[in-house]
């Protein structure tokens, strides 16, 4: 006997409708606009100033301009309606985007390098006092984007990737302060390809952080804040329940943790009481306990499982 349940539970952090990202649409907006107008002053500021590290800087507010657009555009489709073809919608796009920004901001931290090691090899002279107006101006720019999307950043793998963008961008703004602080106080030009190559290490780490979340994604893992071990031992231990086999969680994007089971039940359970009772049971054990909302469960007879397709398992 099957049945496929999809039980729901009011949760603070998720939007009523839509993806996890929806409810961030109009931050990542202005947070866009902001991008885009602090990119246009640092490209002029590092051609006057002869400034590296903010011509580096700039590079990566244009990349953080495509991210954005990109999380902005995967947010439109994710929230799409799903279809007899499509399921879920197009839930994923948002997790394609967040992929997509991983590999972007890799590529930046990789052109940083290379053109800060070019400038070592090419000395210019960097104008120190013009590095600190535009510095200034991007550090304060960035910080407006950083808190408008600090909150959604811990709900989205999307919005994170674009709140990463973002505080890269903020980290460079500093590294461009202190290295024009450097050349204003010592002469030594230098510190201008030092804060790029500063730039660009600052971007590897949480890249790779969030590409490694992406993909598990991607690869249909288990959520990481679900333990199956846990969730195995919750059914088990609830009455009239044999064993489970054929369980299996993941995730269609952030915010939408997916799970189902085949659950053995003994002959009481199988009958009409029993059986609603048992899969109000167990929809409520996932949903408050391991905060899974979209559960599929089967419930069957011992022996079933002898029955079903190999590839059921």
């Amino acid at each position: 006997m099957g049945a496929g349940h999809d039980h729901g539970h009011a949760h603070s952090h998720a939007p009523p409708t839509g993806t996890a990202a929806a409810a961030y649409r109009g931050r990542l907006r202005i947070a866009l606009g902001i991008t885009l107008t602090i990119m246009v002053v640092e490209i002029v500021g590092g051609l006057v100033a002869d400034s590296l590290a903010l011509i580096a800087d700039a590079a990566h507010m244009a990349t953080d301009g495509v991210g954005l657009g990109m999380a902005l555009l995967a947010i439109h489709f994710a929230n799409r309606p799903p279809s007899t073809n499509r399921t879920f919608g197009l839930a994923r796009a948002e997790i394609l985007a967040a992929l997509a920004n991983c590999l972007l901001l890799l590529g930046v931290g990789g052109y940083v390098l290379y053109e800060a090691v070019e400038r070592f090899m090419t000395p210019a002279d960097t104008r120190g006092g013009l590095m600190v107006v535009f510095g200034l101006i991007g550090l304060v720019a960035n910080s407006i984007s950083l808190t408008l999307l600090m909150r959604g950043q811990k709900e989205s793998l999307n919005v994170r990737g674009a709140f990463l963008e973002v505080a890269a961008d903020a980290l460079g703004s500093v590294a461009v302060l202190i290295s024009a602080s450097v050349i204003l106080t010592t002469g030594w030009q230098a510190a201008d390809p030092i804060a790029s190559l500063v730039i660009g290490v600052m971007i590897v780490p949480r890249t790779l952080k969030l590409l490694r979340e992406t993909l598990d994604v991607l690869l249909e893992a288990a959520p990481k804040d679900v333990d199956m071990a846990e969730v195995r031992a919750h059914i088990l231990a609830l009455d009239g329940v044999e064993d489970v086999h054929d369980l299996h969680a993941w995730t269609i994007t952030s915010g939408m943790p997916v799970l189902s089971a085949h659950v053995v039940v003994t002959s009481e359970v199988l009958s009409a009481v029993g059986h609603e009772k048992l899969l109000h049971e167990l929809q409520g054990c996932l949903g408050d306990h391991f905060d899974v909302e979209h559960c599929t469960f089967q419930l069957e007879p011992g022996g079933h499982a002898e029955h079903e397709a190999r590839l059921c398992h």
